[in-house]
């Protein structure tokens, strides 16, 4: 384990200053433009210039003036050969200067360099220096962490001026041929020696190095590795920890050669970057069974051999007696298994092109799995040619100490057939940028911790999932969930990742089911804002306000609205509909209630004021207005007709019919001729005549129902004449007034015309109450009112 610490720490000083780059905002390119001097119309807002590849001989005070936050500065590759001592006087943020390829020429006359306390990063190499003798300005450098210096001459106490500086990384390009003069580097005090070499292998330099420097890189090294090996072999200390070869060319022997003196000496990880191979063997090359190396790190590798043996290639690094072995960045299709048990417990070949067949061999048609590399714990295939999932597992189940596994960027798939048969350690598990759908649930390490399954195409995960009693981290983003997962089998699951996804409308009653979740992250959705969203977006302002068990990562501003088109990119945190508009019960109970209210107001106010019974008497008086319009008859069938009611009714009543009817009806008000026995009979003829002729002679019949009409013989007979002339002037011909109520069960049966007429004729009720009187009255003469003939006062009493 601490190899790899050591390893991950070096490959981070590496790329240090680049990744610092990549934040720049104000680039400013003026490379390859022809330039004799600095520009003077630089943009203020200016933080990284490139100057570099132009035809600049001098800085001058003031170059930079219009620059104050300039942090990079690249004058490389120009004929610089003087700088003034106040050119970066205006520029108090300068990070990183690079002057390499000029024409300087004393390490000891570098004033400007008292201006530029805050570099992190200088360079000087290949210019025109013959010591390394550094002036006292660099003393002041006391934030420089890579310091890169060209010569050919090194003299003890050429670094004494930074013997207080702690660099990262001191780097050496040695040009022509080098002076070294021993003990020379015994001032820097640099986590990293660099050294670029020319021609001959630097024995005392590299003497030097061993004994003062926790890490040494060899850059560009093509020869002189038997002497380096050699070296290697004679020292019985070494206080190098990490040892690098970069960007070297190197044959197999001489390679191998190194490693095994290597990996007797007391340097704990070894590093080979860049490195082109020749002369790679037909045959197995024997391998060390102990080592005090602890990693082997070997990346970038291209081969210039055709006829070799793969096996023997891969036997040589599986069976390295090494904790952390890392084969990367090369193109292998496949690694074989170790001989006898390896002790190997970090393995890494990412970025390769292994194939589902790693580990395996097959002897005949059967296919036989590795059983020797028991002791991994950390695997590591990220971005190969791997494509089945349950092969993997397979290929993987002897690994009885495995608890992390990486196998993201590859092509993987799992068909759903059962036969997944994982270690049962894995703890970790990275499944991201593959092929994987829903069923991959059905394919995985029962007591997996953690498990990143980013970047495939699951769309649900169901309650059907294998049971995960150990989950606790779940990364889910950039996949095609169309809902929150139910958490059923994952017990124990606190932190959920559903960044990029395809949710809607998530169903917050599925984080229920979620009891032990204490992080979510669902941003970067498209959301639908409706009713369906509200339950989300009050747990995710409930979070807001802190009452909320569930931290929402991002929120408020990774959530927004993508439909509908009038709320698109608002944020959820302000977003609202009300809660009557989402909850059909409460609007239901909103619009009930006030309509009950409103009801039972009205039927009060009704039976209190007896609205019903105005209404029904307008209805009427309306309809026998229209009636009178429609229904007038020919004038061949009023001929003869005097008046405009007959009045039948019993001589009980008549009290009523003289002291309200008559008046009521022949006032001037009513303007009605009314026919009556007690007036318009003729003595001495037969009643029934009379009847027939009253009835004649009237347009309408007036019945005054009572109970004593009932009861009356001649009051039936005046019906049924008033029957027949029904028949001949129409329906309206026959008006009821109801004086008193009278059931059907007291008109006799005899009486079946009346019984008739009740049933199909609206009648009016004589009211009670005074004030209802006058419609009574009103409705009563529209009924009766009709156009008779024009009679003379003699006629009608004839």
């Amino acid at each position: 384990m601490m190899g790899s610490t050591i390893a991950i720490f070096c490959a981070a000083a590496m790329l240090m200053p680049q990744l610092s780059v990549s934040y720049l905002r104000n680039y400013i390119d003026l490379s390859s433009r022809n330039l004799s001097s600095v520009p003077g119309d630089l943009p203020k807002e200016a933080e990284y210039i490139d100057l570099s590849l132009n035809h600049i001989r001098q800085l001058k005070r003031g170059d930079f003036r219009n620059t104050p936050i300039l942090r990079f500065l690249n004058i490389s590759g120009n004929c610089l050969d003087s700088i003034h001592p106040e050119t970066f006087l205006h520029t108090p943020l300068l990070e990183d200067l690079d002057l390499s390829h000029n024409e300087l020429k004393d390490l000891m006359d570098q004033p400007y360099l008292q201006h530029t306390e805050n570099l992190v990063a200088l360079n000087l190499a290949h210019n025109k220096f013959l010591t390394m003798t550094l002036a006292r300005e660099f003393g002041s450098l006391v934030k420089l962490q890579r310091l890169t210096l060209g010569g050919s001459t090194i003299s003890v106490g050429d670094f004494r001026n930074i013997a207080d500086v702690e660099l990262r990384v001191m780097s050496l390009f040695l040009e022509g041929v080098l002076v070294y003069e021993p003990g020379s580097l015994q001032d820097v005090y640099a986590r990293r020696l660099q050294v670029k070499f020319n021609n001959k292998f630097p024995h005392d330099l590299m003497e030097d190095a061993l004994s003062f420097f926790p890490e040494v890189e060899l850059l560009e090294l093509s020869s002189g590795y038997q002497e380096l090996s050699k070296q290697l072999s004679q020292r019985s200390e070494i206080y190098t920890s990490c040892l690098y070869l970069t960007h070297i060319s190197i044959n197999w022997p001489d390679f191998t050669q190194y490693v095994h003196v290597a990996l007797n000496t007391t340097v704990t990880h070894l590093g080979v970057s860049g490195v082109t191979m020749y002369r790679l063997p037909q045959d197995a090359t024997p391998v060390a069974e102990t080592s005090r190396v602890k990693s082997l790190t070997f990346r970038r590798a291209v081969v210039r051999s055709f006829l070799f043996s793969q096996e023997a290639v891969y036997n040589f690094f599986i069976n390295m007696p090494v904790e952390n072995l890392a084969l990367t960045e090369t193109s292998i299709i496949h690694m074989t298994c170790p001989k006898s048990e390896s002790p190997i417990t970090q393995l890494n070949f990412s970025y390769c092109s292994m194939t589902d067949t790693i580990f395996s061999r097959v002897e005949g048609l059967i296919t036989v799995e590795c059983k020797t590399l028991g002791n991994v714990r950390t695997l590591a295939l990220a971005g190969n040619n791997l494509k089945s999932l349950k092969s993997l597992s397979i290929r993987m189940q002897y690994m009885k100490s495995l608890q992390d596994l990486d196998l993201s960027l590859n092509l993987l798939v799992y068909d759903g057939q059962k036969g997944c048969v994982w270690p049962q350690n894995i703890s970790s598990m990275s499944l991201s940028s593959n092929g994987l759908t829903d069923s991959v649930f059905q394919c995985l390490p029962e007591n997996v911790e953690r498990l990143d399954l980013q970047n495939n195409q699951i769309s649900a995960v169901s309650s059907s999932t294998l049971r995960l009693v150990r989950l606790w981290y779940l990364n889910l983003n950039a996949n095609k969930l169309l809902d929150l997962p139910v958490c059923h089998n994952f017990p124990l699951l606190q932190e959920l990742l559903l960044k990029s996804n395809s949710l809607r409308a998530p169903s917050v009653d599925r984080l229920k089911s979620c009891r032990s979740l204490k992080t979510l992250d669902a941003s970067s959705n498209p959301f639908t804002c409706t009713c369906d969203l509200m339950g989300f977006i009050r747990l995710g302002l409930k979070f807001e306000k802190g009452g909320a068990a569930v931290t929402f990562l991002q929120w408020p501003h990774g959530y927004y609205c993508s439909y509908p088109e009038a709320v698109r990119d608002s944020n959820l945190n302000n977003f609202w509909i009300p809660e009557i508009s989402c909850n059909s019960y409460l609007l239901a109970a909103a619009i009930l209630c006030p309509a009950v209210v409103v009801i039972t107001v009205v039927l009060t106010l009704c039976r209190h004021f007896d609205i019903p019974w105005y209404l029904g008497m307008i209805w009427q008086w309306m309809q026998a207005k229209h009636r009178a319009r429609q229904r007038q008859p020919c004038p061949e069938v009023l001929l003869g007709i005097e008046f405009h009611a007959f009045v039948s009714y019993s001589q009980k009543d008549a009290a009523w019919v003289f002291d309200h009817l008559l008046p009521n009806l022949e006032s001037p008000t009513g303007g009605l001729r009314i026919c009556h026995h007690g007036k318009n009979f003729v003595p001495g003829k037969p009643i029934i005549n009379n009847i027939m002729t009253c009835v004649e002679k009237s347009r309408r019949c007036v019945f005054v129902l009572s109970a004593h009409f009932v009861k009356s013989d001649w009051c039936h007979y005046e019906l049924y004449f008033a029957s027949h002339q029904h028949l001949a002037l129409g329906s309206d011909s026959v008006v009821l007034v109801l004086l008193e109520p009278v059931p059907q069960y007291l008109i006799p049966s005899k009486y079946y015309q009346l019984k008739s007429m009740m049933a199909r004729h609206t009648y009016l009720e004589w009211p009670q109450d005074r004030a209802k009187q006058r419609l009574f009255w009103a409705n009563l003469r529209a009924a009766l009112q009709a156009d008779l003939p024009h009679l003379t006062v003699t006629e009608i009493e004839e």
